[in-house]
């Protein structure tokens, strides 16, 4: 799916770019996976913000994506390509021969008409699903579980992929969109496949207004504030930051600080740490 620019009417459409959704099919979505889930907009339980610069947007109706693909041995054929306001990634709508409806992330070259299936022993095609152990080397796979039956967790965003790069005994060893070089179960299954939308990392978001669409809500520079506020804040007109090194609101280090835990229990299954 590419982009496009458009005729420069106004300042905020100067640079903005969008989708060209070329390949969606259907505007609606299918009715029976879809549900109204409630927007925690940055607050936990007790209303209290966590996560900053969250509210607002466009209201979203949640379409329910099958991450687990646990129809084993059901053909399945591609009904539709949909646009998924929920995620970066379009969605594929699959029709089973039991009559049973499924939304799937769409991977990049899966077309209106195939048919993809869930199986031990499924054929090495965009879209199949099997588990690590029987994929040869160097397959380029989306949708992995980091445990067997916890349901795709990796790769899942628009264009990532993961390849397959060894196995050894219970484990495989993947190299993730991040850099990083990790073990995993051989148990685990994954999908076939780059997901699509590649472009969606190009996109030109043009004007302020747009990313209040989105759920954005304004970022304010710490240095711009008073020091009550913030340990950047104060000074005499555009001052430094007055540190060795950039500080969170809450006075721990940011920009480049390690936060792993040395101790953590999966730090024996990362042979190569991320970029």
């Amino acid at each position: 799916m590419g982009i496009r620019f458009y005729h420069v009417s106004s300042p905020g459409t100067r640079n903005r770019s969008v989708l060209n959704f070329e390949e969606i099919s259907n505007s609606k979505p299918e009715k029976s996976l879809t549900r109204w889930v409630k927007r925690a907009k940055g607050r936990n339980n007790r209303g209290v913000i966590t996560c900053r610069h969250r509210g607002g947007g466009h209201k979203r109706c949640y379409r329910q994506i099958d991450f687990h693909r646990k129809k084993v041995n059901i053909p399945a054929k591609v009904h539709s390509i949909e646009y998924d306001p929920n995620r970066n990634a379009q969605i594929a709508l699959l029709h089973y021969q039991d009559g049973e409806k499924r939304y799937i992330l769409h991977p990049k070259g899966l077309e209106i008409g195939q048919t993809v299936i869930s199986s031990e022993d499924a054929p090495i095609f965009i879209g199949n699903s099997l588990p690590l152990r029987n994929m040869p080397l160097g397959t380029e796979i989306h949708n992995v579980e980091f445990q067997p039956g916890s349901g795709g967790q990796l790769a899942r965003s628009a264009g990532t992929v993961i390849q397959l790069i060894a196995k050894e005994g219970r484990f495989v060893t993947l190299r993730l969109p991040s850099g990083e070089v990790r073990l995993i179960p051989n148990k685990c299954w994954g999908t076939v496949g780059q997901v699509g939308n590649i472009d969606a990392k190009n996109l030109v978001i043009g004007k302020a207004g747009r990313n209040r669409w989105l759920g954005r809500r304004p970022e304010v520079r710490g240095s711009v504030m008073n020091p009550v506020d913030h340990p950047h804040g104060g000074g005499e007109g555009r001052a430094p930051i007055g540190r060795s090194q950039p500080y969170t609101p809450w006075g721990k280090p940011a920009l480049g600080k390690l936060t792993r835990s040395r101790k953590k229990y999966s730090k024996s299954f990362i042979i190569r740490k991320r970029k």
